[in-house]
């Protein structure tokens, strides 16, 4: 699967020779957090093109975040171009856990007060 993920991922976040390696290992990463998130019962090829997408966004994002530059790509006759990473990463991130909200454990968590 990271084979897919990583060509999905490579146009998302414009990366350039210099940088496949390191969105390699991303892609890696985020398949094994995107795995681990899964539900009871849920296997990553039964939502694979959720499964897919969501890693795809997630090692872009890990890639765009740590340029902290700008994005850059062309599909066909379409240029983009996107001068602030940090709010592309934020919205591949988001996407990401949109797409995947269906297959994952819910995120619990609490806030407790502290005294002083």
């Amino acid at each position: 699967m990271q084979e897919d993920i990583l060509t999905l991922a490579t146009p998302l976040s414009g990366a350039g020779g210099d940088e496949a390696g390191l969105l390699a290992l991303l892609c890696a990463a985020a398949e094994k957090d995107w795995t681990e998130r899964l539900r009871d019962g849920v296997t990553a090829e039964q939502c694979r093109a959720a499964f897919l997408c969501a890693a795809a966004m997630s090692a872009a994002a890990g890639l765009i975040t740590g340029r902290g530059g700008a994005l850059r790509f062309t599909a066909g006759d379409v240029s983009v171009t996107e001068t602030e990473g940090s709010e592309t990463a934020k919205d591949l991130r988001k996407e990401a856990k949109r797409l995947m909200a269906p297959y994952v454990k819910a995120e619990n968590f609490s806030v407790r007060g502290v005294r002083g």
